[in-house]
């Protein structure tokens, strides 16, 4: 395993009977980085993590994590992990300050240590406030928080957020993309699996494409997207019957063919915005007129769309467990 990578999979297998829920993945997580591991539903996303979180043993391959093999080394593993599910794996009937000195007692760390850590995830985490109510009175956004800074007591310098944000509203959600960013800046490798595909895209460098338990797409967004024909132009005529005229008009701009739809026509295109301009004085030029003129880049919906013809859709399952509340 090269010393740059904080996670690192080759050939990993996981069978569930007849059922092969990872088959044959290659991963690997540079140190300091955001990975996105992306697929449709039972791609194998979270049957990976809780591999790599030694929650599940591997039916063949191998998975190093901060250098030490999961299956030969689970407790050096757990020791420089943290790991947050989709859903929170607090006690409701404890306080926020409590749940925190509960999870640094699990961690063996000495009661001042955990005090003093307690204290700066809570006011990190902007909980201080709430510090002393039982968790169950927090609204989901809080919870979430909460069980993020019970991943982070020990200080792991790496972080598997299997959904993080599953359930939050936006407001919540943007707040814990910044709590993600903060913690990469601050030097936290994390590997995330999220059924967002704007949070993949806000957030990882890198996104990984599953399905089937295989890879089938690695690349940065912008890599991704160009892989499903870079920009497009869109526009919709003025005058019915002349998109056509159009489409005839924005062929030398054309990468490839342009599409029509009724009055809508699509032109694939390269050269950034500049084509806008291009575009706006051959359309003059021709005498056609628009109602809708807009560049537009492929979203990682159309990814999913054309790499796997599905959408993506929520948290997968191995096929013989069963959901549990909790710590995964």
């Amino acid at each position: 395993m090269t010393n740059d990578a904080a996670v690192r999979a080759e050939g990993l297998v996981r069978e569930f009977g007849a059922v092969k829920a990872v088959d044959g993945l290659d991963l690997t997580v540079p140190r300091g980085s955001v990975v996105g591991l992306l697929g449709p539903n039972g791609a194998g996303k979270t049957t990976t993590v809780r591999i790599l979180a030694t929650l599940l043993a591997p039916t063949a391959g191998v998975a190093y994590v901060g250098g030490f093999d999961v299956t030969k080394r689970p407790d050096e593993v757990r020791r420089v992990i943290g790991l947050t599910g989709q859903y929170a794996a607090i006690d409701e009937y404890l306080t926020g300050r409590e749940n925190l000195r509960m999870f640094g007692d699990l961690y063996h760390l000495p009661r001042r240590v955990v005090r003093e850590r307690s204290e700066q995830l809570l006011e990190s985490f902007e909980l201080l406030d709430a510090a002393d109510r039982p968790a169950r009175t927090y609204s989901g956004g809080m919870r979430r928080r909460l069980d993020l800074a019970a991943s982070l007591v020990a200080q792991p310098s790496i972080l598997f957020l299997d959904e993080p944000t599953t359930g939050l509203d936006p407001r919540s959600r943007l707040g814990m993309w910044d709590v993600i960013r903060q913690l990469v800046s601050d030097g936290t490798t994390v590997l995330l699996t999220t059924q967002y595909l704007e949070e993949a895209d806000q957030l990882a460098q890198d996104i990984v494409v599953i399905d089937h338990g295989r890879v089938i797409a690695q690349g940065s967004a912008d890599q991704l997207k160009d892989r499903v024909g870079g920009d497009r132009l869109e526009l919709t005529v003025a005058v019915a019957g002349t998109a056509q005229a159009a489409a005839t008009a924005l062929a030398p701009l054309a990468g490839a063919a342009p599409r029509l739809d009724g009055d809508h026509v699509i032109v694939p295109v390269s050269g950034g915005s500049r084509v806008v301009v291009e575009a706006v004085r051959a359309l003059d030029g021709a005498g056609v007129e628009v109602t809708d003129l807009a560049l537009r880049r492929p979203t990682l919906d159309d990814v999913f769309l054309s790499l796997t013809g599905r959408a993506a859709e929520d948290e997968d399952q191995a096929p013989t467990t069963k959901r549990r509340k909790g710590r995964r």
